[in-house]
Parts: C-alpha cells; sequence; structure tokens
C-alpha cells in the first residue's frame, strides 16, 4: 500500500520540481567548478559539504512532495524546514562574498594565473555581510521554530548573543590580526615570506582567511596553519617586496680564521660567484656582481659576509643551499678552513680546554 503511495506521488510531481531536481543534480556533478567560482578550493571538504547540502535538498524536494502528505505535519517538519533556510542563508552568504571578493577585491598574477585576492575592503564587508545574514538567519530559524512571542525570540537571540560573548576571546583576536593584516598589506596571497627568527620558518603565503593564514613551507613543501592573532606578535619578513630595484639582498656568513688573509677570501667568493651565475639552477642577478665584506672580528675567528642579489624570491632556499656547497668545494680546494680553528684543536687534544676558557682575576 506505501508504495502505491510513494509512486503516486512521484507521477504527481510537477515540471517545478523535477526542474529543482535537475538543477540540483547539476549542482552536484559540477561542484567543484561552482565552489571555485564562490572561491573555494574545487576539491577537499568544501565540495564535499556542497555537494552534501545539495543531497539534502534533494531529499526535502522529494520529501515533502512524497512523504509529508503520508505522514502530515509534525516537528520533524520543522526540523526540515530549519535546514532548508540554514542552506539558503549558508549560500547566499557564499554569493554574496564573491561579488564582494570581485567589486572590492584586488586581481593578482600568481604563478601565471589571474586571481582573486582579499582585501581589507572586501574583508569587511564580507563580515558585515556575514552577519547581517546570521541575524535574519537567527530570526528566521527561531519563528520556524514557533517562538512567535518577542520574550521568546528575544530570549533565544539573547542566549546567542550571551555565548558569542564569552568565546570573543577565541575568535575575535584572529579577526582583528586578519583585518590588520590585509588592511597594512604586510603579505598578500603567493608572497615569500619569513616568519619568526631568521630561519625558522620559510614558506610562501596560500591564503589569509578569517582566522588563520595558510603559508606552503618551502623546505618540507607541507601546508602550515598560522592563527592571525599569533602572525601579529612574530617578526614577518616579506621577502617578496624588493627594497631596491636590484631584487633581494642575500647573505651568507662564514667564520674563517685569522691567518687566511682577506685576500685569499675574496678570491675565494669571486670564484663562488662566478660558478652560480654559470649555474643554471641558482637564481642570481649576475649584472649586479656581489660583495664580501667581514661583519665581526670575533676572538678565534673572523666572520664573513658573502652578499649577492636575486629577484626569484621563491629560489631563496635552494639558491642558499646551492651557493653553500660551492663554498665547501671551493673552500676546500683552496685549503680555506670553515671551521673556528681554536675550538677544533680543543677538540682534537692538541691544544688545552684552558685556552678556551676566560682569565680571572689574581
Amino acid at each position: 500500500m506505501i508504495w502505491d503511495h510513494l509512486w503516486a506521488g512521484i507521477q504527481q510531481l510537477g515540471v517545478s520540481y523535477w526542474l529543482l531536481i535537475g538543477l540540483n543534480l547539476l549542482l552536484m556533478a559540477f561542484a567543484p567548478v561552482v565552489v571555485r567560482l564562490l572561491g573555494g578550493e574545487a576539491r577537499g571538504l568544501s565540495v564535499h559539504i556542497f555537494r552534501a547540502l545539495n543531497l539534502l535538498i534533494l531529499l526535502i524536494l522529494l520529501f515533502s512532495k512524497i512523504l509529508l502528505p503520508l505522514i502530515g505535519h509534525s516537528s520533524l517538519t520543522r526540523l526540515i524546514a530549519v535546514l532548508v533556510a540554514l542552506y539558503i542563508f549558508y549560500l547566499l552568504f557564499h554569493v554574496l562574498a564573491w561579488f564582494i571578493k570581485r567589486r572590492f577585491g584586488r586581481q593578482r598574477e600568481i604563478e601565471g594565473r589571474e586571481v582573486w585576492v582579499e582585501t581589507y575592503n572586501s574583508r569587511v564587508l564580507t563580515l558585515l555581510a556575514g552577519v547581517l545574514i546570521a541575524i535574519i538567519g537567527i530570526i528566521g530559524v527561531v519563528q520556524i521554530l514557533g517562538y512567535t512571542s518577542l520574550l521568546q525570540a528575544g530570549g533565544v537571540i539573547g542566549f546567542i548573543g550571551v555565548l558569542l560573548a564569552l568565546t570573543q576571546g577565541a575568535w575575535a583576536p584572529d579577526i582583528i590580526g586578519g583585518l590588520v593584516i590585509l588592511n597594512s598589506r604586510l603579505f598578500e596571497e603567493g608572497d615569500v615570506v619569513e616568519l619568526g627568527e631568521a630561519g625558522d620558518l620559510l614558506g610562501v603565503v596560500f591564503k589569509t582567511k578569517v582566522f588563520h593564514s595558510e603559508l606552503l613551507d618551502l623546505a618540507n613543501q607541507h601546508r602550515i596553519v598560522i592563527g592571525n592573532a599569533r602572525i601579529r606578535g612574530m617578526i614577518v619578513r616579506n621577502h617578496s617586496r624588493f627594497a631596491s630595484a636590484r631584487g633581494l639582498r642575500e647573505s651568507l656568513s662564514f667564520k674563517i680564521g685569522y691567518e687566511v688573509p682577506p685576500e685569499r677570501v675574496e678570491i675565494l667568493f669571486e670564484r663562488v660567484f662566478a660558478r652560480a651565475v654559470a649555474d643554471d639552477a641558482i637564481a642570481i642577478e649576475a649584472q649586479h656582481g656581489h660583495e664580501t665584506l667581514p661583519r665581526e672580528a670575533g676572538d678565534h675567528a673572523i666572520e664573513w659576509c658573502f652578499y649577492y642579489f636575486t629577484k626569484d624570491s621563491r629560489s631563496i632556499l635552494t639558491n642558499r643551499q646551492r651557493i653553500l656547497r660551492l663554498v665547501i668545494e671551493e673552500a676546500a680546494d683552496q685549503g680555506i678552513g670553515l671551521a673556528t680553528p681554536i675550538l677544533l684543536e680543543a677538540v682534537g687534544g692538541s691544544a688545552p680546554i684552558r685556552h678556551l676558557a676566560p682569565t680571572g682575576g689574581s
């Protein structure tokens, strides 16, 4: 008997219902394309959520026309209405965010393709649109659930407000940090940045979101997620913003003993520079030359710095590694030691340890 009612309900579906069903099936099939147009990633969790919501709408359409006449109106009907309302508001927010990003965002070329990146104005307007839609959505859900009186609706909305106020310490600093990063243009998508102390983290900015920023670690080739509030408290070196038309001035430092005259040190780094220029795998600006300058004169060795220029910020790490290898090879060929001499002797046992200790009083 029930199958007869179900088949009769399917036969009574009108053209509008079949169009909605077909539209949802198309959206499920082309979910990656739709998500990418809305500013998300065309794979992963975003696509699964989008398809799940389309499946939910599809089931609700069939439920409302086929099963609802059999079971009548109940609390289940209200629950389904709430889910439909939440889906509509969710989709509306992403559509508005897409238009806001196209209108107030900024277009930038990253890895040969044009992408839209967030700006301070687009992020603020997106947040305001989200708050407005959230308020309208809460009011709509409250009405659907049957809280029609002003006292009941105010109690529900007040409870949500208190909950947000109590938890603002967990989400507000990251939102403010993200707005500060966008407003100051500290870095943007595609920039190569170094966070913390020199050498701690060197990566490419993948995306700056509401609560966090995503970076691609150039050393280990994996994605790193850091809260925006934490980034504000870190030292940020943006290697994609050159202070000179020559490009980024990089340096490598080496400690060489006093027994090696400066002329031999300069010859060492001249040969290193010539080999680096001839190596196609090293992105170095040959026309701007190099510099070899002492940084510090220590107790046991002189710290020499080898300066060079590059405009390929994504090759910073590989440049450092390849040039370091050239220095090691050339130093070995010329008989120049890169280890602190007195420390090497002490470890080897040929010099007494007391030579390393500072002299005391009487």
